[in-house]
């Protein structure tokens, strides 16, 4: 009888033994950060982090060699909402796409950009681009664009005459009209509200057809905001060190990374993370507070920059607002308004920090003026840091 007990009793201890060290095992992981780094491992990985320099003020973009064609999110999404033209529109994008084929240059309408006070001239002189191989539907704004707002929009354009410039003579002898200024026949009413796209194919002119287009600044024409980013030639390509409002970013708030802490941490209120309406000190009041915290000057040291994988907190305003839920990751904005930077994973054991990017949506609506989505449209790899490493964490500079 003992004999065949003794097999049962071997694969209990066998049994015991295994699951004590298989506890031990899921214990470290999850204690020491590992079981992140294992994930990532398995994951396929997202687009490379985004160049960067070491300047005295901290880690920043190279922003000779940011583009936003290679901004890739990693997560699909879609949404609707109001149009700044009446009704609604609607926003899809996919995991793996690059974020110029479906943000729009309002998205982007802030000082720290400034992107709306570029021309295609001047676009296409830093990329050696012909403009002469262009067609008038490459450029995207044109497509809505009336009589009325193009004349408006290109210096000197209502003087000439009808006949003189051959997509508006193409446009206007639809209408009975076949001589004249372009100022005079803006002023008919029965094209004035009519879209050029709408009665032309835009296929068939070259960009260069309509004088000094290529020379006006984006925001002289009407709903320029509504464009894609892949809708202004070479714009997607354009490196963002081209961009003048990068001029103004301040860079006078830095840190270092000092300690990753994983998923295991809770409740965190030194943070000098959140948002622009929740403000950049907003506490981690849960039980996964996953951080980097930080050092510096003065009270600086032991704040937390919390993840925005685990955090939420309020964004957006307007209209927009309610996009999302009106919730976007927690994080800070050191380079503007443009986008979100944000804490996402973090390897302990490696002493390693991936940022993200998150983008908004923006429109300004008539009689109602301008809104903004949270920030909520992302991950899109940004810069990634080690222990030690400085971090720019922008204004304000409030510490809690």
């Amino acid at each position: 009888m003992k004999s065949s007990l003794r097999p049962n009793e071997n694969a209990l201890r066998y049994f015991i033994f295994f699951g004590l060290v298989g506890s031990l095992l899921i214990h470290s992981f999850i204690r020491y950060g590992l079981l992140n780094q294992v994930v990532g491992f398995l994951l396929p990985k997202a687009s490379a982090q985004v160049p960067v320099t070491n300047s005295p003020n901290g880690f920043t973009p190279d922003w000779s060699r940011l583009r936003f064609s290679d901004m890739i999110i990693s997560e699909s999404g879609s949404v609707a909402y109001p149009s700044s033209r009446g009704g609604t529109e609607s926003r899809t994008w996919m995991a793996g796409q690059s974020i110029a084929e479906f943000m729009e240059l309002g998205d982007f309408e802030t000082p720290q950009l400034a992107i709306e006070n570029l021309n295609i001239s001047t676009i296409a002189s830093v990329q050696g681009i012909n403009l002469s191989g262009l067609t008038l539907d490459d450029f995207q704004l044109t497509q809505w664009q009336t009589l009325p707002s193009l004349t408006k929009a290109i210096p000197g354009l209502g003087n000439r005459n009808v006949n003189s410039v051959i997509p508006i003579r193409d446009f206007a002898r639809r209408f009975g009209i076949t001589g004249g200024t372009i100022g005079n026949a803006s002023r008919n009413s029965r094209l004035r509200d009519v879209q050029l796209g709408r009665v032309i194919n835009f296929k068939n002119y070259s960009l260069t057809s309509i004088p000094d287009i290529q020379n006006t600044s984006i925001n002289r024409f009407e709903n320029w905001q509504d464009s894609k980013i892949n809708g202004v030639p070479g714009l997607s390509t354009l490196t963002w060190d081209n961009l003048p409002g990068l001029r103004t970013l301040d860079l006078s708030f830095v840190a270092k990374v000092d300690l990753p802490l994983g998923d295991i941490e809770a409740n965190r209120t030194r943070s000098i993370s959140g948002s622009y309406q929740d403000g950049f000190n907003v506490p981690c009041l849960q039980n996964n507070c996953a951080h980097t915290e930080m050092s510096g000057i003065g009270k600086t040291t032991g704040t937390q920059w919390i993840s925005g994988k685990f955090q939420k907190v309020n964004g957006g305003f307007g209209i927009l607002k309610a996009l999302n839920d009106g919730k976007e990751p927690t994080g800070r904005n050191p380079f503007g308004s443009s986008f979100k930077q944000v804490v996402w994973n973090i390897y302990e054991g490696s002493g390693k920090v991936e940022t993200t990017m998150f983008f908004r949506i923006c429109k300004t609506i008539p009689f109602i003026g301008r809104t903004c989505s949270p920030y909520f449209i992302g991950p899109v790899p940004f810069i990634e840091y080690q222990e030690k490493d400085p971090v720019v964490l922008g204004q304000p500079n409030s510490l809690p």
